[in-house]
């Protein structure tokens, strides 16, 4: 096993949620220290307070990767004597690094909206809300025929030519490739200073934008001339469509109240507050975890019978109970989900990288509130 440092720890976790898919304005990626240390432990928490920090300290963890980020506001002094202050200082003082995906770890497949959609029992699941999608590219290159088979293998390996769900997709024709090699050129094919004539392959594949630098080294590696020819061209069409938010169906129609009750038991809190008809039939289910305010016309129109989010405004209530939308608050806190989620998957993750690095659930408890 390869031991690794936060640079390589944290582009694996990229991979899974990369920093495009956050909102505009979101302060994500690397907070406090440094990624160019050794790294054998992580803790993984929802929020980062000196408790937290204690712990990673307890436990051995140099790096900390968290949801919430801990400067979430533009800091104009910072003094230690205050409870940031001492948390930072505390971070320094033992090579901590502290690093924050926030809503690009909610967009993502697999990631918090996803973690808690599966928590439900959600099937069927689509995004409420879509912020992103990625452009899409046409790579087109020229092969000797020799070793056109070759470059489109290495394409398809590289993640081109996927569309929908068919892979290795690619388009070819053959005409005359004409070239002439100058002093200094160690041509593959034809003399130093002879034109030459060589039937060629034109390969054309589509890509998302995400795998350009992927796809263009794959081509590179596997084509025999010096200087390949080769276009990238920009698409209409986007592909792959990200969001915040999902919904889906419950196995079986329910009650808005047995529902709230199901809710409140899953996330294990001890109380929640919903608003609608408790006997209105529960089916379709909408979650988003944190501040879920500006989404209710989102999930109305997804055709939500209930949101489950967080932190819901008075006023906003108000507005649900007009449009007929059932909303069930269990609190901000839920997101603690994506403590297990995220060890779970970076653990499968290294493993399969060969990366010598242990992943930790903090048990701090950062729930705020207290409930008589």
């Amino acid at each position: 096993m390869k031991k690794v440092n936060g640079h390589e720890v944290i582009e694996l976790f990229e991979q899974w949620s990369p920093k495009r898919f956050a909102m505009d304005g979101d302060p994500i990626g690397l907070h406090i220290g440094q990624l160019n240390r050794p790294v054998e432990k992580v803790l993984v928490t929802l929020d980062v307070n000196e408790e937290v920090i204690d712990e990673a300290i307890e436990k051995g963890a140099s790096l900390v990767i968290a949801h919430h980020p801990p400067i979430f506001r533009p800091l104009k002094s910072l003094k230690t004597d205050t409870p940031q202050g001492r948390m930072i200082e505390k971070c320094i003082k033992n090579d901590i690094a502290v690093y924050a995906a926030h809503t690009n770890l909610d967009v993502a497949p697999g990631g918090v909206n996803d973690m808690l959609a599966s928590k439900l029992g959600l099937v069927d699941t689509e995004i409420v809300e879509r912020t992103f999608s990625e452009p899409l590219y046409k790579m087109i290159v020229f092969s000797p025929l020799s070793h056109s088979n070759d470059i489109r293998q290495a394409l398809a390996k590289a993640g081109a030519g996927a569309i929908g769900d068919y892979a290795g997709c690619s388009f070819s024709s053959t005409g005359i490739g004409r070239f002439t090699p100058t002093e200094g050129a160690d041509p593959f094919l034809g003399e130093i200073g002879k034109g030459e004539e060589v039937k060629e392959e034109r390969i054309e594949v589509v890509l998302p934008g995400s795998l350009r630098s992927k796809v263009l080294n794959a081509m590179l590696n596997a084509h025999p001339y010096e200087e390949p020819a080769y276009d990238f061209f920009a698409l209409d069409q986007r592909s792959n469509e990200y969001g915040l938010g999902r919904i889906g169906k419950l196995p079986e129609k329910t009650t808005l109240a047995q529902f709230a009750e199901l809710v409140k038991t899953i996330f294990k809190v001890p109380a929640l507050r919903f608003v609608g008809d408790p006997n209105k039939e529960i089916h379709k289910v909408a979650v988003l975890g944190g501040d879920g305010n500006k989404y209710i016309g989102a999930a109305k129109r997804s055709g939500a019978d209930v949101l489950v989010t967080g932190d819901l405004y008075y006023h906003v209530a108000h507005d649900a109970e007009a449009m007929g939308l059932a909303v069930i608050d269990p609190g901000h806190n839920i997101e603690k989900v994506m403590i297990s989620g995220v060890v779970d998957h970076m653990h499968s993750a290294c493993k399969e990288a060969g990366y010598h690095v242990s992943f930790i659930e903090s048990v701090v408890i950062t729930e705020p509130f207290t409930f008589i």
